[in-house]
């Protein structure tokens, strides 16, 4: 067996991040992911950083869709929707990210088909669900951290402008949340011989996210402003004579390792911090006193310091560092491989390690239409049909 879902049936219908990248985990975990895109490719191919001379693939790309195989057709021509429904009747999961509605236009809605296949699990993932006043926007990252409260969370400090997150937080969210309710799915047609219609929104999935401690002022009914903001503070970013660290000190043995660490016997009788509700009525003023100290030693000077004393530290990496870091390196975290047109590539592991059904990548990401071919054949599609569905425009397939 080569990964937990090793024999199961997913059609790709996603574009951009957010169903690419959870159909993505589902690859990783053995799953058999057919990509379906447009004859011209998913527009991610061709976004941000190319990294191919024909401009086939982009590194986003490639980081949301290895280990997939590729079939490019139309599905608005009548050969693509027939192409579609033959491969929903045999799919297990159907993951789409259209705009509401156009999944149904195209005769290929949740109802329709469950109704034709009961043990499908369709999934449609969107931006804001598919009801409310903002259901014809079109959505993406930058809107929902403006309306989750994640960008009110990350507000300067002083000017409460709010900041986005830069990178593209909510759409790889959703991706976890889709993956995970897909297993749960497939575990619960085990026992009941039933599929089911998953409802994946980017702006709930990220309310949900963000509300443990994002929301913590807004938990009692009745008392929002009875506490501070617990967001309303500086970062936990620390500048050493030489870069920067993080450290941290929630329990009173973490404190009290750091003002051993500093050396200085008169902080850990500083009142303001003696205890765990004093130091978060005080952060700002707990943060901004370890910052005067940690600014007088190197990173190197201060994370020994802190390690000895058991206190929750990293340096803070810049991207270009993460590669050697030695931390990376000792748990491979990392992966290289070749990605034809390209040459070779990096990918991080599967996250989750299962001892028994191994996850592993599935191999680099697909051509546009590298296995059309193929899977018209299987579908029963002679290869004149095939050409000549080609030659219509209904179909593409890598040369």
């Amino acid at each position: 067996m080569s990964g937990p879902l090793h024999g199961v049936r997913v059609l790709d219908l996603t574009a951009v991040v957010s169903g690419p990248y959870a159909t993505m985990f589902l690859a990783d975990q053995g799953a058999d992911v057919l990509k379906v895109e447009p004859t011209t490719g998913d527009g991610t191919r061709r976004s941000r950083n190319l990294i191919d001379a024909a401009g086939e693939f982009s590194a986003l790309f490639v980081s949301c869709n290895r280990g997939k195989r590729s079939l490019s057709i139309d599905i608005k021509s009548n050969a693509g929707r027939e192409v579609l429904a033959k491969l929903a009747a045999q799919a297990d999961v159907l993951v789409q990210n259209f705009r509401p509605g156009t999944m149904e236009r195209l005769g290929l809605g949740h109802e329709e088909l469950r109704k034709k296949y009961p043990r499908l699990i369709y999934v449609s993932i969107s931006g804001v669900g598919d009801s409310g006043p903002y259901v014809k926007k079109r959505v993406y990252d930058p809107i929902v951290q403006a309306l989750s409260g994640f960008a009110d969370i990350q507000s300067q400090p002083g000017t409460n402008r709010p900041q986005m997150i830069r990178t593209i937080v909510c759409d790889k969210t959703t991706s976890v949340f889709t993956a995970q309710a897909v297993s749960s799915a497939l575990y619960a047609r085990e026992k009941t011989g039933k599929g089911d219609h998953i409802q994946v929104a980017m702006l709930d999935t990220m309310i949900s996210y963000l509300w443990p401690e994002g929301m913590m002022q807004y938990t009692v009914v009745g008392k929002e402003t009875a506490v501070g903001d617990p967001n309303d503070r500086p970062d936990l970013v620390f500048q050493t004579l030489d870069g920067y660290i993080t450290a941290g000190t929630i329990s009173d043995s973490e404190w009290q390792g750091f003002c051993n660490a500093t050396g200085d016997p008169a902080l850990a009788k500083d009142e303001r911090f003696a205890t765990p509700s004093a130091r978060f009525i005080n952060a700002t003023a707990r943060i901004n006193t370890m910052q005067t100290y940690i600014g007088k030693y190197t990173t190197a000077e201060w994370l020994k310091r802190l390690d000895e004393n058991d206190v929750p530290c990293s340096p803070i990496l810049r991207r270009g560092e993460i590669i050697d870091n030695e931390q990376v390196v000792a748990r491979g975290l990392i992966e290289e491989f070749e990605q034809p047109t390209v040459g070779r590539v990096r990918q991080p592991k599967p996250a989750a390690i299962f001892e028994v059904n191994k996850a592993a990548i599935g191999g680099p990401a697909p051509r546009v239409g590298e296995h059309s071919r193929a899977v018209l054949r299987d579908l029963g599609y002679s290869d004149s049909d095939i050409d000549a569905m080609i030659a219509n425009k209904a179909v593409r397939a890598a040369g």
